[in-house]
């Protein structure tokens, strides 16, 4: 191909990009790439922390997890969000006071942090994308994550590129030192607790009076086979169907995701749905997971997040147990006393909902893995601990920065 036309034909390709970005009619899953790059050139960040977030809506519910202390934060520190994707920065902008910038190239980074005093950049999940802001060495990487849970992607290698991890309790600690080679958990690790429950509302607990209400919370159906730990296709429909024929009022509360990747978890969310009555069940989407805790007596979940968070509620819960042979789940203590219930016996969950409610046989040993899997649940003390850890780490950039500098400039000596 002749150069200028080669020339042209890229030119063609990159206008093409833009009209489909432009009219949101890329793939899903995928950053438009309409950044502010062009009025961003010169300009400067403030504040000291920065999260990258280069997702698009699918994910938001994993940055909306840390609304509350990101708030927090911001009042000590001042945080910025940096996005890739225009409508995702929008809807951003909606819901928190946080300054909110989009960008396509990584040089805009790179030229807003040079002209900045950011100094932690933090992250909510494990997107390849990172790794445009990873690279950079000027500050601190911490991976926040979006939940504490015994998947294996909590203790996915993964971890090894951020130079911390802030977990929530030692469970996490330990889980990621007996699953993860060649990691120094221990030093890598800072236990921050769930600073998400002391900045989000706490709801008032319902009276008694209502039927027994279980909660069910299923997980998506993850991005690959070793990670399926999710129960709609296979246990959903006919669990609650046996809930429904034990007295049991239902709080379906699906994930955002479900039904992204198998058609046969939207194919059960539609079944599911039918079997809920509208003036009695509940179907939670866009609420705030402690409202449903508040309302529930019985939660019924997957290996998730949902059930390390759960236990704070002092109530019983099930555990799924997948059906898929590839999955696995780090053996930990919460999977040890928590029930579990299977396919085959999902047509049966109702009576072992009633026998959770009225007996709660666990209780003493969920109380046990409260301060194990959640740290010091005082009202307030997680929130510090989490400002605290980041206090530290920005006053660790300044000291590694200034060594780092002085290493690459040198003094002349001295005539």
């Amino acid at each position: 191909m002749a150069p200028r036309t080669a020339s042209f034909s890229r030119r063609l390709r990159s206008a093409g990009g833009k009209l489909l970005r432009r009219f949101g009619m890329l793939p899903g899953g995928m950053p438009d790439g309409l950044g502010d790059d062009d009025k961003l050139l010169g300009a400067s960040i403030a504040g000291h922390v920065l999260v990258f977030f280069p997702d698009t809506g699918d994910s938001l519910y994993q940055l909306r997890s840390w609304y509350g202390p990101l708030r927090a934060l911001h009042e000590e520190q001042g945080v910025t969000i940096v996005c890739m994707d225009s409508r995702l920065a929008a809807r951003i902008r909606s819901e928190v006071p946080l300054r909110v910038m989009t960008i396509a190239q990584e040089s805009t980074l790179d030229d807003l942090l040079s002209r900045s005093q950011i100094k932690l950049i933090c992250y909510v999940n494990y997107n390849p994308l990172n790794f445009l802001a990873l690279r950079l060495r000027s500050v601190i990487h911490v991976s926040l994550l979006h939940g504490d849970s015994d998947k294996s992607v909590s203790v996915s290698n993964q971890v090894k590129a951020y130079d911390f991890s802030f977990v929530a309790g030692q469970a996490a600690v330990d889980r990621y030192a007996r699953y993860t080679a060649l990691f120094d958990a221990e030093r890598r690790c800072i236990q921050v607790g769930r600073p998400a429950l002391d900045t989000d509302e706490r709801p008032v607990p319902r009276v008694g009076g209502a039927p027994p209400t279980v909660l069910y919370a299923p997980t998506w159906e993850g991005g690959q086979s070793s990670v399926a730990y999710g129960s709609l296709s296979t246990h959903g429909p006919a669990m609650v169907a046996s809930l429904k024929q034990a007295g049991m009022r239902v709080i379906y509360r699906p994930h955002p995701l479900t039904g992204v990747r198998d058609s046969a978890y939207g194919e059960a969310d539609a079944r599911l749905r039918e079997l809920l009555d509208k003036d009695r069940d509940w179907i939670s989407e866009g609420r705030d997971l402690r409202t449903d805790f508040a309302a529930a007596d019985l939660l019924i979940c997957d290996v998730s997040a949902v059930a390390n968070d759960w236990l704070v509620t002092g109530k019983p819960l099930i555990i799924t147990r997948t059906s898929t042979s590839t999955t696995r789940a780090a053996g930990t203590r919460l999977l040890r006393v928590a029930p579990r219930l299977s396919a085959e016996d999902a047509a049966r969950a109702g009576d072992l909902a009633v026998e959770q409610i009225t007996d709660d046989p666990h209780r003493d040993q969920r109380a046990d893995l409260i301060h194990y899997y959640l740290g010091d649940t005082t009202p307030g003390a997680s929130l510090q601990r989490f400002l605290a850890a980041c206090r530290e780490l920005i006053a660790t950039r300044d000291r590694e920065w200034e060594r780092i500098s002085a290493a690459e400039n040198p003094e002349p000596p001295k005539p």
